[in-house]
């Protein structure tokens, strides 16, 4: 009758992990056994942090602050309605980029920089534009137009891509020095001529 009964209560008993156990015989050269020493001291956390056999958090309020903060979420704040930190990942990385040189991306239109300083922002959104329905012949991006990230969008346009391809020519024209055909190797003649000039 009493073995039937369930138990009341808890029954608990600590789960300790098992050290290695030292060969009596020869050791090998190739593992060597680690000194229990070093094996306590990465398994068990000190006496002094544990309080019969549990861990209590610290009195200090230095402390207790510190474990409070990284429990807490990273957010922007209320004033921005608690806004979290996304995890950046490369496609995003690159997006918030092109975001940034915006101003150098389209020669017609003009934007206000985003500020001197380089770093990527830490708090932000990513949405998806929905056009109405008046938009249909407007200003709407097809089917083949859409593309996953902005990048592939920008990449894929081919008036940018005509401007990009203009802009480079104009830039590698502007830095390369003048007059550098007189540098070029023009065979063996050039070749034993500077061996005369050796001489």
């Amino acid at each position: 009758m009493s073995e039937a009964m369930a138990q009341i209560g808890l029954s608990w008993a600590p789960k300790l992990p098992s050290l290695p156990s030292t060969s009596c015989g020869g050791s090998s050269k190739k593992d060597p056994a680690p000194s229990p020493s070093t094996v306590r001291a990465s398994l068990w956390k000190p006496a002094s942090e544990l309080v019969d056999g549990l861990f209590v958090p610290p009195r200090d309020p230095k402390k207790v602050n510190k474990l409070a903060k990284k429990s807490v979420k990273d957010t922007s704040g209320k004033g921005w309605f608690d806004m979290p930190a996304p995890t950046i990942t490369p496609e995003l990385k690159k997006d918030l980029e092109i975001l940034q040189l915006r101003h150098v991306i389209d020669p017609k239109r003009h934007f206000k920089r985003s500020g001197k300083s380089k770093a990527l922002p830490k708090y932000f959104q990513v949405g998806t534009i929905v056009e109405p329905a008046s938009e249909f012949y407007s200003s709407r991006l097809t089917k083949k137009e859409r593309k996953t990230t902005l990048v592939d969008e920008i990449l894929s346009d081919p008036s940018l891509k005509s401007y990009r391809a203009r802009k480079v020519r104009e830039i590698q024209e502007s830095r390369t020095p003048g007059g550098n055909q007189k540098w070029k190797n023009r065979g063996k003649q050039t070749l034993k001529r500077a061996k005369d000039r050796r001489k």
